[in-house]
């Protein structure tokens, strides 16, 4: 039943079917085939089941606060402070869109949001500097898959739901990571301006730092409050996600750009993103549900049991698995339905289940950089005006940054588990 079920639902994701169709259709044909037709009042139930949990509040929050912080205008001064920080750099402006989207991994959470809202900005200023189109954007896009590990973090929100783990644990688990991702991005440019000769931007005075932080610390003050609520014990991760949505509003006052036409499109678009994650997580309960029948989660930790008694074995075949299926399925959706089948083989293994959100976290979101199905790619064909094929061809070197920090925290918990375990103690 199980192998119909999966078998349906890539089958159908190829033909091009919105993930949330293709999920109802795989889990009603499965039910059918196999004569559970009577049982089909079972699904709503268990959709309803699967949504109607306190910690999910937190994500349409989330989403509100970076479409919030877009419809204030935040964008802008994020990448006028960047540049004023490193526009002076070789390949100044490649410099200026990672640390932009460092900052903005800070409000978002999101790496759709990121490349949507930043990169036409960060796109835009490239090109009129003389960078190559293609290297612009991909750029923009390896360092768009910031957003979901740098907190705020809604895939850590949901995969706090998933694994039971403190929200609060992960969020400072993701700092040195997503600070890992952007240096590691900010080295390669470096290389890359060598060989290409890529222009400098002027050295901005005094004034002009201190004017630009004015706007830029109120971006970075985001994380920060929302970080500190959460592992101080003040709020929980939805009271931070109302938290966030509050500062923004207030940074809109402060600035007089939040008018009545900005505000509805950012709540409009709220309601239609958390709408659709919603609906997929309450099919990926359902799948989930039919996947525990079958017994498919004992099978498959005997299977790497009888592979490997090595975690690190175990890691790296993860990890495979993971890069193939990130190519086909977005971040959220691919974490509903494997968290649940891998979290026992992971506690077997003894991995710690804060670093192995991460470890899931990047993987996944180095498949949006993947073709032939990579989120990433299609984001970032419709915000550029390139051709998908060139947008492939630009973004692969950027995979090797990217996989020299996944294996790094991979094979070093501590890059993760460090500033959990030193500010809320060991897990």
């Amino acid at each position: 039943m199980a192998l119909l079920l999966l078998l349906g639902f890539f089958v159908l994701l190829l033909m091009g079917v919105p993930i949330s169709m293709a999920m109802g259709a795989a889990i009603i044909s499965t039910l059918v085939f196999f004569d559970w037709g009577d049982s089909l009042y079972i699904l709503p139930t268990q959709i309803l089941e699967g949504v109607n949990k306190p910690s999910l509040i937190a994500v349409p929050f989330f989403i509100l606060a970076g479409n919030l912080m877009n419809a204030v205008g935040m964008t802008d001064r994020i990448f006028s402070f960047a540049s004023c920080l490193v526009g002076h750099f070789r390949a100044g402006l490649a410099q200026v869109n990672v640390l932009s989207s460092m900052v903005f991994a800070g409000v978002s959470g999101s790496s759709t949001a990121d490349m949507a809202g930043l990169g036409a900005v960060e796109i835009k200023a490239m090109r009129e500097r003389g960078y190559p189109p293609e290297y612009a954007a991909a750029i923009t896009l390896a360092s768009g898959l910031i957003g979901p590990i740098i907190p705020p973090s809604i895939a850590l929100v949901v995969y706090s739901f998933l694994s039971g783990v403190s929200v609060g644990r992960l969020f400072l688990g993701g700092v040195v990571p997503g600070v890992l991702v952007g240096l590691s991005l900010m080295i390669y440019n470096r290389v890359v301006a060598s060989r290409y000769n890529f222009p400098r931007e002027e050295r901005a005075t005094l004034p002009q730092i201190i004017a630009s932080g004015k706007d830029g610390l109120l971006a970075l003050a985001a994380p920060a409050i929302i970080l500190s609520a959460i592992t101080l014990g003040f709020t929980s991760a939805t009271e931070a996600g109302v938290l966030a949505c509050c500062y923004s509003l207030l940074v809109g006052a402060l600035f007089k750009t939040l008018n009545k036409d900005a505000l509805w499109k950012a709540v409009t678009d709220t309601a239609m993103m958390s709408g659709v994650i919603m609906i997929i997580v309450g099919y990926s309960i359902a799948m989930g549900w039919i996947i525990t029948i079958e017994g498919i989660p004992g099978q498959l930790a005997q299977a790497f049991l009888a592979i490997t008694d090595s975690k690190h074995v175990f890691l790296i075949l993860t990890i495979g698995l993971l890069v193939m299926l990130g190519c086909v399925i977005e971040n959220v959706p691919l974490k509903l339905m494997l968290v649940p089948i891998l979290l026992p083989i992971v506690d077997q293994y003894g991995v710690d289940r804060v670093h192995f959100g991460l470890v899931l976290t990047l993987t996944v979101l180095m498949g949006h950089a993947t073709p032939p199905m990579g989120l990433g790619l299609y984001v970032m064909t419709t915000v550029s005006g390139l051709p998908f094929e060139k947008i492939v061809v630009a973004v692969a070197p950027f995979l090797i940054p990217l996989a020299a920090v996944l294996m790094l925290i991979t094979y070093v918990p501590e890059t993760v588990l460090f500033l959990p375990n030193l500010i809320m103690g060991p897990g």
